[in-house]
């Protein structure tokens, strides 16, 4: 009897050790993640923008930074991590540690048509990544070289046609929307056109200018510049309707070939994970650089719209639009490679 008593109170006594072990580990974890939220943020935010400097993505990211500074007190630092058609600033910012420390630029490109263009990628978009805000849409912009002798849209049609396989277009690689939209322009206009990828917008745009390249189909904070100085000439836009502030009496896609439309859309993701709190804290900060005349005016003159919303609407949109263009990628005959 004294053994047997002897060994139920070794379990008995292991077991409240345990029990006790876990309760203090159970309470430590929360203990935790409850710190970040107190006096967030603290130190200096880490903002990665898959893009090269310069086009529209990291002119929204730089801006953005700023009015998040001013408002938080804390330094928001952009870092430049282009290349894989987004994956590589993706994979980095899916990786760091969930503490609202490091953001990340997702875009319709990087988090959905790049993930159904690609069989496999280092990163789940909607498993890894924590929605925190839409930023802003915007239209691309079809800008040929001067030498280019294309008037309009159907001109440049037509010259195709002529020369099957000889016009050159710049892209930022497969599965981005330049990518989708080029293809989708073959497949509706029954052109052949040759593809040239580039890491980002900025060495895209400089071998345009130096008529390297044909086209490209860009957005508004790299091409209209270049337009209103008239190094580019601009044919049309992806846009649903016309934008006669930003472009006037430029037309549409859609206006010559129905149906091709396409709105790309940015936004503010952080790693899975991080304490609601803080996602909060930032979708408000977000949403009041938003409304600031600055980004408003900045938005205006580069044909893009401002896109409020909560990190529910995000994260549905992230979801619904990997079914969406799953399909619109199949017809464009995109297969994932």
């Amino acid at each position: 009897m004294n053994l047997l008593n002897s060994k139920n109170n070794r379990r008995l006594g292991l077991g409240l050790v345990l029990t006790i072990a876990c309760c203090m580990f159970g309470f430590a974890k929360s203990a935790q993640a409850q710190i970040p939220t107190a006096d967030y943020p603290n130190r200096p935010i880490r903002f990665i923008v898959p893009y090269t400097p310069g086009g529209l993505g990291d002119s929204f990211a730089r801006a953005l930074g700023q009015g998040l500074s001013e408002r938080l007190g804390q330094p928001v630092t952009i870092e430049n991590l282009p290349g894989a058609s987004q994956a590589i600033g993706a994979e980095a910012a899916s990786k760091a540690p969930a503490d609202g420390y490091t953001l990340f630029m997702g875009t319709q490109s990087g988090l959905v048509l790049n993930s159904i263009a690609r069989k496999k990628l280092p990163f789940d978009p909607v498993k890894d990544f924590a929605p925190v805000s839409m930023l802003f849409s915007s239209p691309l912009f079809l800008v040929v070289h001067p030498k280019v002798p294309a008037q309009s849209l159907a001109e440049l049609i037509a010259l195709a046609k002529a020369r099957p396989g000889y016009y050159t277009v710049a892209t930022i690689g497969e599965g981005t929307s330049t990518n989708l939209i080029s293809m989708m322009f073959e497949a509706k206009a029954s052109v052949s056109i040759l593809q040239v990828p580039y890491k980002g917008s900025a060495p895209a745009i400089n071998d345009l200018l130096a008529g390297t390249v044909h086209m490209m189909f860009e957005g508004g904070a790299s091409a209209l510049p270049h337009v209103r100085q008239g190094k580019l000439r601009a044919l049309a836009s992806s846009a649903e309707k016309r934008n006669e502030r930003a472009t006037p009496g430029l037309p549409t896609m859609s206006e010559t070939l129905p149906g091709l439309e396409l709105e790309t859309w940015f936004g503010v993701v952080a790693p899975a994970g991080v304490p609601r709190a803080i996602i909060d804290k930032l979708n408000l900060e977000i949403k009041q650089v938003q409304r600031s005349a600055r980004m408003q005016e900045m938005a205006a003159n580069l044909g893009a719209d401002i896109f409020m919303s909560t990190p529910e609407q995000m994260g549905s949109r992230i979801s619904s639009q990997l079914t969406e263009f799953a399909k619109v990628m199949k017809d464009a005959g995109i297969e994932p490679k």
